[in-house]
């Protein structure tokens, strides 16, 4: 069970941790936030005590450990008094919820993570062609996001949700590390609507205090 205290998340500004400290801010939820260097496995080497793993972000709320950023996200949105971030199970689009708020990572993001490592990270290594490899299989991958956003502004149940967060971070990622060539306009307007939130500022506002991620 959660203890009173709030919950304490880990990250590292900028990383998909951002996600957790996004719907924190916008669902109104305290949390302790711990930043730390980027990677935290090799600066923080305490952190791993916390978090074997020695990832980004984790969240601790009493019994609770957990170290997925869209399952964060989610957690944290439904601790709120105001329920809007969550679309329920007797809500029309709860399926396209829980698909396009799994989608973010397991397909969008992951090649992204793969592209920052052989073009940013380890790029003195040669392996420039299969970053570039990467960088069309993400923009490839934008499509379903791209036709699901012709016609609403969010992606579902016509609010913005914890799907958008978490969609929405590899969009604002792609900016960030020099992948926007290939993301179309359509969620390059996309991103601008969801990053001129007042939620999204202050949890830029509150990571920016530490180490920075990338």
């Amino acid at each position: 069970m959660a203890t009173t205290e709030p919950p304490v998340l880990y990250t590292c500004a900028g990383s998909r941790g951002l996600r957790a400290t996004w719907a924190a801010e916008e669902a109104g939820v305290a949390i302790d936030l711990q930043l730390l260097p980027f990677p935290p496995r090799f600066k923080a080497p305490d952190y791993l005590e916390v978090n074997p793993l020695g990832t980004v972000p984790m969240l601790v709320d009493g019994a609770a450990h957990m170290t997925e950023s869209c399952a964060i996200a989610h957690y944290l949105a439904t601790k709120g008094a105001d329920q809007s971030l969550v679309v329920a199970p007797n809500e029309m689009d709860y399926p396209a919820y829980l698909d396009f708020t799994y989608h973010a990572d397991a397909t969008i993001t992951f090649p992204q993570t793969v592209y920052m490592r052989f073009a940013m990270f380890e790029k003195d290594k040669g392996w420039g062609e299969a970053g570039e490899a990467y960088a069309k299989w993400f923009w490839k991958r934008l499509v379903k996001l791209e036709q699901r956003l012709e016609t609403r502004d969010y992606l579902c149940a016509d609010r913005f949700t914890v799907a958008d967060i978490c969609c929405g971070y590899a969009l604002i990622l792609a900016g960030r590390v020099g992948l926007d060539e290939g993301v179309p306009q359509s969620l390059r307007d996309y991103r601008d609507r969801l990053t001129a939130r007042e939620g999204y500022r202050r949890a830029v506002a509150r990571e920016a205090a530490g180490p920075a991620a990338i």
